[in-house]
């Protein structure tokens, strides 16, 4: 109660907030006459002028007053467009790394213009995420045009460019790409061997649009880079086959939790149906020599009972496409990990594609945690603002429109049954379409929104065809003009994805009626009348000089009338069919309307049959409502109703969040030893010569060896020199008498280390003048790199494995992450062991071949989660292509040019931060004696 004083007295925290920057607003404002008067030229100077100025000395905040007037001026002039004043906020909410929130239609792609300019004065990039390739590309053309009348140069990132489309793009002043792609270039710089090839710049600032999008909804799902392993479509194919046969009795199914396991009489009658299919060959099902049969069983049983077909995933050109479950869009290219995409293949009988195994990954929470400053944009942020101070640092502020909101949110409508609840949306959309209210029904899967559309069918309406777009649009347009309903409707699902901007653009038609799956980071802005802009690109394309002109103002009367009918019908009407598991779903559906002061109406349509209620105890309201007499066709309406939803919404997305919360503590683990591999790649391959870290590396191989073999102060008796001889032949290739060696009088465990590593040393000397030093050097550094990937690919693969069943530690009261943590350290140490092991073997065995033909040095196609089949390419051996590299390379001595030698500044050995950069092998500046790495630099 305190607080809702306080609160009323002194405002919100976000009130507060919000009138620290009415200050800059005024100067800025104070600027816009003098800002005016400049010409073009004047205009575009500014910008040099201020990158002089933060040379000089000044900060970037110390610019932000006269750079965001520049760009408001250059925008006036470029696109005809000025920022508001509440813009102006946003710009300075994003420049200060926080989520600016604002409404659907304020104009948020033109608000980060100003935060964009001003930190891309600097010189160090600035990006700008987007949700998917189209918008990336029109933001960057469309922004892109005041960014280069600045003097700022704008790249983009999109599918399917050329590496060196995408370095130049990264080299810009602005870089537009999407969520993606950033990630993707990310992960495939640290699997490149030369500095060169990299494309990225360093993380600096990024600005994150639909940001509760890419950092909530997709923050469960990694990026991964997978490459094929064996095929194994015949087991698929006969598990498939015995998931029908089984009786309900056989498993339970909890759809709350997301999970479908089998009881055991249903585990007896698998392993009886999978030994008369012979799929089972020996032993029981629950054997060790089973484990990965029990696998294929738990997904095919996953595919059939949890995941269905036009709401999880569709079928379309004999490919499983996922559909995403916050915005209904199809995601090709993307496939479900760990077999299950492959049961799902199975299950509707289409090619089953070869299972993959992970070469790089990341989640989107680690990537973006790596640029120095971070900002988002969103309509709907505020509902999971505590997981974005939690995870990502960042506080959302909410900004206020630029006119006042007039929408009408009406309270939900509940009913006992789905029949009952499409019989009064359907009363609902034609008492709206009756008087041509534009109207936008949105629901939550690509079958619900299907079975609406027949459900109209039914009553007389004709779906729209929009495979025709200009065609289907002529009789939107008949019908508003002539004010008598058209009984028209159109579908916006994953199934029509292509039309989807024409479809979007044109739901605020007089009497258009549009259902829409999700309506999350459309992209599109739906005005009432219908989008100019979008008509004038489609109809006036052909069209040049005078036609055009003509043709552009006739259609801006038309939408002009268009708009005036919208808003005497009551402007945008938003049907929701059911409650989304998110408030943010539902809030973004809403935000359609009453776009910049426009009038519109929401309502909510409901029924204890709906997922969301069904799930979470309809049934005893059910049983409530019979016995107060609620007839057929009655709904409960009431604001107590609405707040209940919300509390059951509230509770699924703070287990959602708690969900994410422990995948990100366990991502961490891996990401700390990501950061340690990835660190360590770039230092080997800025190095010129890797031929110290070589012998480091056979050293501590020839060091661990003997000290596994022949203990410290032990007896020579209980010496292992057989199985050392054994290993001195398997890692070093060296055949040596170490069996006589020990049997010499007084002879001790070092001076049969010193005499092993001599014997190394004098092998490797001696192939190293055998294929000449300048292609030693390059072999090494080569066989370095390709070893540590190699190892860092099947070191995730076992964390994965690792993270799989790591949860049955609890049992035995053991903290799961605590256990994952340290035997993730384990591995990682053995990595590290294994690594040396592994470039010392290969070294001592090398042998140089000029016979190799060429081979391409491009890394393999990859796409989101799982690449093409191109990807297996990825999996060759270090030696493998070793020589085409050679035969490739220019060993001039022009080419192999001498290293130029920087004077080292002075270091003190108590302030890290003045060492710079310190060999691996050099004494440690600490003044410890160690070696550096075993020391300040130690990886672990």
């Amino acid at each position: 109660m305190l607080g809702a004083i306080a609160k009323k007295i002194f405002g919100s925290a976000n009130d507060r907030r919000l009138k620290t920057y009415q200050p800059k607003v005024k100067a800025i404002n104070a600027l816009e006459s003098e800002l005016a008067a400049l010409s073009d030229d004047e205009l575009r100077a500014r910008t040099q002028e201020f990158r002089e100025q933060l040379e000089n000395g000044r900060k970037l905040d110390d610019l932000l007053v006269p750079a965001f007037a520049t760009v408001r001026e250059a925008a006036k002039r470029v696109l005809g467009q000025r920022h508001f004043d509440v813009q102006l906020i946003g710009g300075m909410v994003l420049h200060e790394g926080a989520i600016a929130e604002m409404r659907t239609g304020e104009g948020k792609t033109l608000v980060a213009t100003l935060a964009v300019y001003l930190n891309a004065l600097a010189g160090r990039g600035v990006h700008v995420v987007t949700v998917n390739d189209y918008l990336a590309r029109r933001d960057a053309e469309w922004m892109g045009r005041v960014y280069r009348f600045l003097g700022m140069s704008v790249g983009v990132i999109v599918h399917d460019i050329s590496d060196e489309d995408r370095a130049a793009a990264y080299a810009s002043d602005i870089t537009y790409g999407t969520n993606n792609e950033f990630g993707f270039d990310y992960l495939r710089d640290n699997m490149k061997y030369e500095l060169a090839q990299m494309v990225q710049r360093a993380h600096v600032f990024a600005i994150v649009d639909e940001v509760d999008s890419i950092l909530v909804d997709e923050a469960r799902t990694p990026l991964i880079i997978s490459g094929h392993s064996d095929d194994k479509s015949d087991l698929y194919n006969a598990i498939d086959k015995l998931i029908p046969k089984l009786d309900k009795d056989d498993f339970e199914l909890d759809e709350k939790q997301r999970t479908v396991n089998l009881t055991e009489a249903g585990n007896e009658h698998m392993e009886e149906l999978l030994a008369e299919s012979g799929v089972l060959v020996e032993g029981a099902l629950y054997e060790a020599q089973n484990v990965t049969l029990v696998h294929h069983v738990n997904q095919a049983l996953r595919a059939h009972k949890l995941f269905q077909r036009d709401k999880d995933y569709i079928v379309r050109k004999g490919e499983v496409v996922i559909i995403d479950e916050f915005t209904g869009r199809m995601m090709p290219g993307r496939r479900y990990s760990e077999g299950l995409h492959q049961a799902l293949e199975a299950k509707e009988h289409v090619a089953v594609q070869p299972e993959n195994v992970t070469l790089a990954s990341i989640t989107f929470q680690n990537y973006f945690r790596l640029y120095e400053k971070l900002a988002g944009m969103t309509g709907t942020a505020s509902t999971e603002s505590e997981e974005f101070a939690e995870i990502y640092r960042l506080d959302v502020v909410e900004i206020p429109t630029n006119r006042s909101v007039q929408r009408i949110d009406e309270d939900d409508e509940v009913y006992r049954t789905g029949k009952e609840k499409l019989d009064a949306i359907a009363a609902e959309i034609e008492e709206a379409s009756a008087k041509m209210q534009p109207l936008l029904v949105g629901t939550t899967s690509i079958e619900k929104s299907e079975q609406l559309a027949e459900f109209l069918a039914s009553k007389g309406y004709k779906q729209i065809d929009f495979s025709d777009p200009t065609k289907a649009l002529a009789k939107l347009y008949e019908a508003a003009h002539s004010g008598t309903p058209s009984r028209l409707f159109a579908v916006l699902n994953a199934r029509f994805h292509e039309q989807e901007a024409y479809i979007v653009a044109e739901a605020g038609v007089p009497g258009a009626i549009t259902i829409a799956t999700n309506m999350a980071g459309r992209g599109t802005d739906i005005q009432l009348g219908g989008n100019v802009e979008m008509r004038v690109a489609q109809e006036c394309a052909a069209l040049d000089g005078a036609p055009r002109e003509a043709k552009e103002a006739e259609i801006r009367a038309e939408v002009a009338e268009f708009k005036e009918k919208a808003i005497a019908a009551g402007g945008l009407f938003i049907i929701g069919t059911e409650r989304h598991e998110s408030r943010r779903i539902d809030n973004q559906l809403r935000g359609r309307s009453g776009r910049q002061g426009d009038p519109g109406r929401s309502k909510f349509f409901l029924s204890l049959q709906d997922d969301l209620m069904r799930i979470f105890g309809s049934e005893r309201m059910d049983k409530m409502l019979v016995s107060l007499g609620l007839q057929e066709g009655e709904a409960i309406v009431h604001p107590w109703i609405n707040k209940a939803l919300e509390k059951a919404q509230h509770k699924v997305e703070a287990r959602n969040f708690d969900i994410r919360k422990n995948i990100l503590k366990f991502d961490n683990v891996m990401n700390d030893q990501r950061k340690v591999i990835f660190e360590r790649r770039r230092e080997i391959m800025a190095e010129e010569s890797v031929e110290e870290t070589v012998n480091e590396m056979r050293e501590d191989v020839v060091a661990q060896l003997v000290a596994e073999h022949i203990p410290r102060d032990a007896y020579a008796e209980s010496w292992d020199v057989e199985a050392l001889a054994d290993e001195a032949r398997a890692k070093l290739n060296l055949d040596l008498p170490i069996e006589d060696w020990a049997k010499e009088e007084g002879i001790a465990d070092e001076e049969i280390k010193e005499r092993l590593l001599n014997a190394a040393n004098e092998s490797y000397a001696e192939r190293v003048e055998r294929n000449t030093a300048q292609l030693s050097r390059m072999i090494e550094k080569q066989v370095v790199l390709q070893a540590l990937d190699q190892l860092w690919r099947d070191h995730l693969v076992v964390l994965d494995h690792l993270r799989q069943v790591i949860g049955w530690r609890g049992m035995a009261q053991r903290d799961p992450l605590n256990e994952y943590k340290s035997e993730a350290l384990e591995l990682f140490r053995s990595l590290m062991t294994h690594w040396d092991e592994a470039v010392t073997s290969q070294l001592m065995r090398v042998e140089v071949s000029f016979e190799a033909s060429p081979a391409p040095t491009e890394l393999p196609p990859m796409e989101y989660v799982h690449p093409d089949p191109n990807a297996a390419g990825a999996e060759q051996s270090a030696l493998a292509d070793l020589n085409a590299r050679l035969a490739a390379a220019d060993f001039s001595p022009q080419a192999m040019g001498a290293a130029e030698v920087a004077e080292a500044p002075e270091r003190d050995p108590a302030n890290p931060a003045s060492w710079g950069k310190v060999g691996r092998n050099e004494p440690c500046p600490c003044g410890s004696g160690k070696k550096f790495k075993h020391c300040h630099g130690a990886l672990v």
